[in-house]
């Protein structure tokens, strides 16, 4: 997303080391980098020049202690400010309703509701234990209805029909009757987007509204529309109550500005991220990891909760065994690695959450999600005894798997000279020979070569 930005700002902290403090002349510099940097992100001007000024006040005269040196002291200054731009801390869902909590779903066109919808559900559901209950009042876009009707089977959500001859505010109607005969705890309404601002679309939401009193209501905004997001949310939070902010498209190309800029331009909190277009890809939002991720730290604490969330436990404990002695790791734990990997979104998505440093040297060994699914597809072709015992792969049995796997025999060489690393690093690591584990990384991990 802000990569632009990470690296511009990388570069000002470069620049500060080597001053004994800081002071106006040598943040005066640091300060013009930052704006414009700030600027080419698609920041709005006047969320910009707020920034700047405050971050000045902070650091003129900021003490550089200890082991500090100015570019981590301001840095330190930036990080500060950056998280009471976009609203210090998490503001969780507030579901605490006579059941069903309705939440209320708003936005433009295109913007990415709808598929919102069931990653919103999908999350209540998979990390609150919540009965969720889905329905459309698009009557307007074609296929809309049959849309959300698609994602709520995939992901096994409850879902009311609706149909484009029946009235928006009917089907909010029978829903919410619907919900509560049912004892659903969470209805997730979708509303109707237009491709601009118009009369009529505030009109209808503005009535769902009244006649739903939603105790949630979430505007949805793609990031990859810059500085024009932040003119839709405020036009909308003039129309309606919102109680939050979607952002999604964040894992665009997308210079992502709007994600500094919405919170402060509209009162609103940002309550979630898309991250990506998967079922899971919803995330909290949280300032202050954001602003970890734009200032190149990384987001650890993000990706701890990721592993804890979406890997096996059982097989991490049983691979961890196999590690520690050293002994049994064959092509099936192998397989069960990139299984655990994508389940956390891939080796990319990882490696966006890892300090920039990190992320860098992992960029550096080519870094691809394609090459897993080809790995994965190879250890398919193969039968539970070539699994088993690698060994038993020769030429023959490299031609039949690489037909079954529509790939060159190469990649099956390839598939099996990066596990025998693996086995390598294994045995290592049952000897205690960490350090040379860790030297040994490189283009060993599934994905990286």
């Amino acid at each position: 997303m802000l990569d632009n930005l990470t690296q511009r700002l990388s570069g000002v902290i470069k620049n500060l080391r080597g001053q004994a403090r800081l002071s106006e002349s040598n943040i005066q510099d640091a300060l013009r980098e930052v704006r414009m940097a700030l600027l080419e992100a698609d920041v709005a001007l006047p969320v910009v020049k707020d920034f700047i000024a405050q971050v000045k006040v902070a650091a003129l005269g900021h003490e550089v202690v200890g082991n500090l040196n100015p570019g981590q002291a301001f840095i330190g200054v930036v990080h500060r400010e950056l998280t009471k731009l976009m609203g210090e801390h998490n503001d969780a869902l507030n579901l605490a309703a006579v059941p069903p909590a309705v939440i209320l779903m708003a936005g433009l066109q295109g913007a990415g509701k709808t598929t919102t919808c069931g990653k919103l559900a999908k999350l209540l559901r998979d990390q609150h234990k919540k009965k969720v209950l889905l329905v459309s009042c698009d009557i307007y876009r074609p296929a809309a209805i049959e849309q959300l009707r698609t994602l709520a089977a995939q992901l096994q959500i409850d879902f009311f029909a609706s149909d484009i001859t029946q009235q928006p505010q009917d089907i909010a109607f029978a829903a919410l009757d619907f919900a509560r005969k049912h004892h659903h705890e969470v209805l997730i309404v979708d509303t109707a987007g237009r491709l601009a601002i118009d009369a009529a679309m505030m009109a209808e939401i503005q009535q769902l509204h009244a006649l739903l009193k939603p105790i949630e209501t979430l505007f949805v905004v793609d990031a990859m529309t810059g500085q024009d997001a932040v003119n839709t949310a405020k036009a909308f939070g003039e129309a309606l109550p919102l109680t939050g902010i979607v952002l999604t498209k964040l894992d665009g190309d997308a210079r992502g500005g709007a994600a500094l800029s919405v919170r402060q331009i509209t009162g609103k909190p940002i309550k979630f991220i898309g991250v990506s277009e998967k079922s899971n890809g919803l995330e909290a939002f949280h300032p202050e990891r954001m602003a970890s991720r734009v200032l190149g730290m990384g987001d650890v604490l993000s990706l701890i909760e990721d592993a804890h969330r979406e890997v096996d436990h059982a097989e991490a404990e049983k691979l961890a065994k196999k590690m520690k002695t050293g002994q049994g790791f064959d092509l099936n734990d192998f397989k069960a690695q990139m299984v655990q990997m994508r389940k956390m979104g891939g080796m990319s998505a990882m490696m966006d959450k890892l300090p920039a440093q990190l992320s860098q040297a992992a960029a550096g060994a080519k870094v691809d999600d394609k090459a897993i699914n080809r790995l994965e597809g190879i250890i398919n072709s193969m039968t539970q005894q070539e699994r088993s015992k690698p060994e038993l792969i020769k030429a023959s049995r490299k031609r039949r798997i690489a037909m079954g796997a529509g790939v060159q025999v190469m990649h099956v060489n390839q598939l099996l000279n990066q596990f025998e690393q693996t086995q390598k690093m294994m045995k290592m690591f049952s000897k205690g020979g960490m350090a040379k584990l860790m030297r040994g990384m490189a283009g060993k991990l599934p994905g990286m070569r």
